[in-house]
C-alpha cells in the first residue's frame, strides 16, 4: 500500500529573536525519580500466554475460542442441552420448512413452552459452536448449511407471528392418543390427561380446564367437556402453504397460488376441528366418570320414578278409600233419608189413617145422637145439614185438632153433650178468625 508523507515545519521565529535576551525561564524541572513498571493488560495477558505455551497468534486465538465455547456450554448444560443428530448437522439449508426448529436450537424438551431468553441463550450457544469463523480457526472444512438453520430457526422462533404458525404444524409436540385397548389396562387420567394439555396451547381461552381424576365432581366433569366440546381454536396452517413467487410478472399464477394456500388452510382447518372432536369422544367413551355420573343419574331417575309410582299409588288408594268413604257415608245417608222417608210415609199414613179415624169418629158422634133430631127419625135435610156441617168443621182444623176433638167426643153419648163439644169448638174457630159467626148452625145450640 502506498503511503503519503506530510512535512508540517514548525512555525518561524519572529525576526530580530534571541534566546539570550529573549528566552524567559517560566520553571525549573525536578529531579528524576526511578520507579518499577509492570506491563499489564489484556493483550500482556496474550502475549505472555503465547510466550509460556509457545504458541502462535492462530493458535491461541483458536484455543480460546474452543474455551468459550466449552464455558457457554457449561453454562447452560443443565437447562439447553442435547446431543445433536448428525444427520440434522448435515441438513439442507435451504429446506428450512422441513427442520426441527427446537430441535436445531437444542429445545426439543421445551418446544412452544420455550421463553425468549431460553432461545437467545441457546442460539449463542450453537453459534459458538457452529459459527464459520470458529471452525474455520479450528481448522474444520465443514461448509456453514446447518449455522444457516440455526439462524432461520432464531429467527422464526424470535417472531411471534412466525412461531405461532410453526407451533401451529409442530407435531413433535403433539401427544399421540391411547388407544382403547392401552386405556382399559388402567391409568386413564395419566395416559390422556397430557393428550388434553398437548391440545390445551391453541386454546384462545386460557386457562384450560384440566382431565381431573377420579374424585373430580360432575360440575367438574362436565365443564371440562363442555369446554372442548365449544373449543376456540387460534390453530392455522399458513406455514404449510406453498411459496407463492415474488416475482410481479405472472400475477394470475401468483393468485392462483394464494387461493390455493387458502383453500388449503380451511380444509386443514376442518380436518383438525373433527380430528380433535373425535379425540374428545373418544375420551368421553372411556371415562370412567361418566359411567359412574350415568349410573347415579338412572339410579336416581329410578328412584324418583319408585317415589313418584309410591306417592301415586298412594294418592290412589286414598283417594279409593275417600271414594269408598264417600260411597259408604252416601250409601248410610240414602238409607238414613230412605228410612226417614218410609218412616215418614208411615207416619203420615198414620196419620191419614188417624185422620180418617177420627173424622170417622166426628161423623159417628152425630149419626149415634141421630143428627140432633130428638123424636123419631132424622130427615134427609137434618142429615144432610149435620154432615155438611161437620165436613166444614173438619176443613178448619189440623189433624191435631181434629184427634183432640174426637178424643173429646169419644166420651159423650149424648146429644146434649156431643153438641156441647161441637159448639165450644165451633165458638174456638169462630174466635180465631177460622170460622164465621154464624156460619155453622146445625152444631150450636
Amino acid at each position: 500500500m502506498a503511503s503519503a508523507q506530510v512535512s508540517l515545519p514548525l512555525p518561524l521565529l519572529p525576526d530580530g529573536w534571541s534566546d539570550e535576551k529573549d528566552f524567559k525561564a517560566i520553571g525549573t524541572l525536578s529531579s528524576a525519580t526511578q520507579r518499577n513498571i509492570e506491563p499489564v493488560g489484556p493483550h500482556f495477558l496474550a502475549h505472555a500466554r503465547r510466550k509460556r505455551h509457545h504458541r502462535t497468534f492462530s493458535e491461541d486465538d483458536r484455543i480460546q475460542a474452543q474455551e468459550n465455547v466449552k464455558k457457554v456450554e457449561d453454562e447452560d448444560a443443565g437447562e439447553i442441552s442435547e446431543p445433536e443428530d448428525p444427520l440434522m448437522l448435515q441438513r439442507d439449508a435451504k429446506d428450512w420448512k422441513g427442520q426441527d426448529h427446537y430441535a436445531v436450537l437444542g429445545l426439543s424438551k421445551y418446544r412452544y413452552r420455550a421463553t425468549e431468553d431460553q432461545i437467545k441463550r441457546a442460539h449463542r450457544k450453537k453459534v459458538l459452536r457452529h459459527h464459520p469463523d470458529k471452525k474455520a480457526a479450528a481448522g474444520s472444512t465443514e461448509d456453514d448449511s446447518f449455522f444457516k438453520c440455526i439462524q432461520k430457526a432464531t429467527e422464526i422462533l424470535l417472531d411471534p407471528v412466525k412461531r405461532r404458525q410453526y407451533d401451529s404444524v409442530d407435531e413433535n409436540a403433539d401427544v399421540e392418543p391411547p388407544s382403547k385397548k392401552d386405556t382399559k389396562k388402567g391409568n386413564f387420567y395419566k395416559l390422556w390427561d397430557p393428550v388434553f394439555v398437548a391440545e390445551g396451547r391453541f386454546s384462545k381461552v386460557q386457562p384450560v380446564p384440566r382431565l381431573g381424576n377420579d374424585k373430580s365432581t360432575k360440575e367438574e366433569v362436565e365443564k371440562f367437556y363442555n369446554f372442548w366440546y365449544n373449543f376456540d381454536s387460534w390453530r392455522t396452517f399458513e406455514y404449510q402453504d406453498e411459496d407463492v413467487p415474488d416475482d410481479n410478472e405472472n400475477r394470475d399464477q401468483k393468485r392462483h397460488i394464494e387461493r390455493k394456500n387458502t383453500n388449503a388452510r380451511k380444509k386443514k382447518k376442518t380436518e383438525d376441528t373433527s380430528r380433535l372432536r373425535r379425540v374428545v369422544d373418544d375420551a368421553l367413551a372411556l371415562d370412567e366418570r361418566i359411567k359412574k355420573f350415568r349410573t347415579e343419574e338412572r339410579a336416581n331417575k329410578d328412584k324418583r320414578r319408585l317415589d313418584k309410582e309410591a306417592e301415586t299409588k298412594r294418592l290412589a288408594e286414598e283417594a279409593a278409600k275417600a271414594k269408598e268413604e264417600e260411597a259408604r257415608l252416601n250409601a248410610e245417608k240414602e238409607a238414613a233419608e230412605k228410612a226417614e222417608k218410609a218412616e215418614g210415609k208411615k207416619a203420615k199414613e198414620a196419620a191419614k189413617n188417624a185422620a180418617k179415624k177420627n173424622k170417622r169418629i166426628l161423623k159417628s158422634s152425630v149419626k149415634d145422637v141421630n143428627y140432633f133430631e130428638e123424636g123419631g127419625n132424622a130427615s134427609a135435610g137434618q142429615i144432610d145439614a149435620v154432615l155438611n156441617d161437620v165436613d166444614l168443621l173438619i176443613g178448619k182444623i189440623d189433624n191435631e185438632e181434629l184427634a183432640a176433638l174426637a178424643g173429646k167426643l169419644g166420651a159423650k153419648k149424648d146429644a146434649k153433650g156431643v153438641k156441647e163439644v161441637y159448639a165450644n169448638e165451633v165458638k174456638r174457630l169462630v174466635s180465631v178468625g177460622t170460622l164465621k159467626d154464624g156460619e155453622v148452625k146445625s152444631l150450636v145450640a
